[in-house]
């Protein structure tokens, strides 16, 4: 018996494998991967098998454009809907003052960062593809909107035949400046909008390889210095015109210079404050993220210090600080575009819809593969083409992903889009009920809206940098051999 088994365990290690293969040489390897099997069809039968749809295929298609036809009747309710409750409160809560910060980024009044904040953000629940991206306002794009409002409705063309020493006359201006970069705003968001449902349309979707990680980011950070430059007077309480377009950043901090010793003393209290206040909590938030439950909402506390000390102190009529003003109740008619204004906007739409793009779909990438799940790029063009051109008909300017909404939803505990649609339901609250209850916030609290180009403007330094990235890129895959 032990005999055997020592013959058993001999013949074990002795056992061998023996592994054949035919040898491929460049040549016979180029053959083989290129060799294509096709069978030659007319131009009629390739007509025919396009536009051959059968049940299965058209319940491909259906939820390929509607993905939430896929994942809602699979929703486990008892795991996830706890989470995206919780998820889309702490999003809502941040949506409320970046919608009205990035609202007057984009040259216009709060209450259509309002309108941005909403439309879109539940339009993306039903045709998104990422769980974990919150859709609305942000300051990139907010700033290349307002960047094309003013150049297209500067204050001087505006200001002639008012009076600004006469309050009736002075109303009357601002009234109809805001009107009409509203309506540059709007059509902005119309355009870009079909523009990404085209080029989603069209398979269109690899174009975000052009916008890698480090061209993103200079981008943004660039971006910030001119949110920081434009926002610079309401910190100080000065009264300056917007400048858009090349050296823009210079003649802002020039004309700011020019007028520091007209400094409001109380908005710059209030403005210092409100900063002061949001690092404490950011630092808190940083310090204590593993104790936290969820991270300390310091955006809408300080909105809401701030509403509440300017109320009481009537800190408009009595030290002129510049507050939100009227936000009007209830939500607004649908009303088409200016679709005269095309032309003159085209190529800073393109941009736009671009930018927006590949800021959502970057971080659409990152957490699906996070979580480990698929996004479709194709599908992510049509659903923001679909939230900017829907929305634009409800007074929206262009939207996409904003970076730091998107971590709070995903690390307050969301798992899917019910999270975004219940932010936007509390943007809702906002604008039908109480969203007069924000009219004195002081303009200063605009000092949170930050994150392009210094010196050439955001439009100018995108099309560099996507220039130069594209020629990098089509330079390396031509002549892969030198790198």
């Amino acid at each position: 018996m032990e005999h055997a088994q020592e013959h058993e365990a001999c013949l074990e290690q002795t056992q061998m494998y023996c592994v054949e293969r035919p040898i491929y040489n460049q040549e016979l390897l180029q053959g083989q991967l290129h060799r294509r099997e096709r069978t030659p069809q007319t131009l009629r039968q390739k007509i025919v098998h396009s536009c051959r749809c059968s049940s299965k295929k058209a319940k491909s298609h259906l939820y390929s454009f509607l993905p939430i036809l896929k994942w809602l009747p699979r929703y486990p309710v008892k795991e996830y809907l706890l989470g995206d409750i919780i998820s889309g409160i702490s999003t809502g809560v941040m949506q409320l003052p970046q919608g009205l910060a990035y609202a007057l980024l984009a040259a216009v009044p709060p209450v259509f960062g309002l309108y941005s904040s909403f439309y879109p953000v539940f339009l993306y629940t039903f045709f998104g593809t990422s769980k974990h991206i919150s859709i609305g306002t942000f300051a990139v794009i907010s700033m290349m909107v307002g960047g094309v409002a003013v150049r297209q409705v500067p204050d001087e063309i505006i200001s002639v035949g008012y009076n600004s020493t006469n309050a009736t006359d002075s109303f009357e201006y601002y009234h109809a400046r805001d009107t009409k970069r509203v309506q540059v705003a709007v059509t902005l968001a119309f355009l870009s909008g079909i523009i990404q449902l085209c080029l989603g349309f069209l398979r269109f979707g690899f174009v975000a390889i052009y916008l890698t990680e480090p061209l993103v980011r200079g981008f943004t950070t660039a971006a910030a210095v001119h949110v920081f430059t434009s926002q610079l007077k309401y910190l100080l309480g000065i009264k300056t015109n917007r400048y858009s377009g090349p050296l823009s950043v210079v003649y802002s901090i020039a004309a700011v210079l020019s007028k520091i010793t007209t400094t409001n003393i109380a908005a710059l209290i209030v403005g210092l404050t409100c900063i002061v206040l949001l690092f404490i909590g950011k630092e808190i938030n940083l310090r204590f993220k593993k104790k936290l439950p969820v991270p300390i909402p310091m955006e809408i506390i300080v909105v809401i210090i701030g509403t509440g000390v300017s109320a009481g102190m009537n800190l408009s009529e009595s030290y002129r600080v510049d507050v939100v003003g009227n936000i009007p109740q209830g939500l607004r008619a649908p009303a088409v575009p200016e679709i005269q204004l095309i032309p003159a906007i085209f190529v800073d739409a393109i941009a736009i819809a671009i930018v927006g793009f590949s800021m959502a779909v970057s971080m659409a990438k990152i957490f699906a593969l996070k979580h480990g799940y698929t996004i479709d790029g194709n599908q992510e063009l049509i659903a923001l083409g679909i939230c900017n051109s829907v929305g634009s008909f409800f007074q929206s300017f262009p939207i996409t992903c904003s970076m730091s909404r998107s971590l709070v939803q995903e690390s307050t505990g969301g798992k899917t889009q019910i999270a975004g649609a219940l932010s936007s339901i509390m943007v809702l609250l906002v604008i039908v009920a109480i969203g007069y209850l924000f009219e004195p916030l002081p303009q200063a609290i605009w000092m949170v809206a930050f994150v392009a180009s210094l010196f050439l403007g955001l439009d100018y330094g995108l099309l560099t940098a996507v220039a130069f990235a594209m020629i990098t890129v089509i330079y390396r895959t031509q002549r892969s051999d030198f790198f």
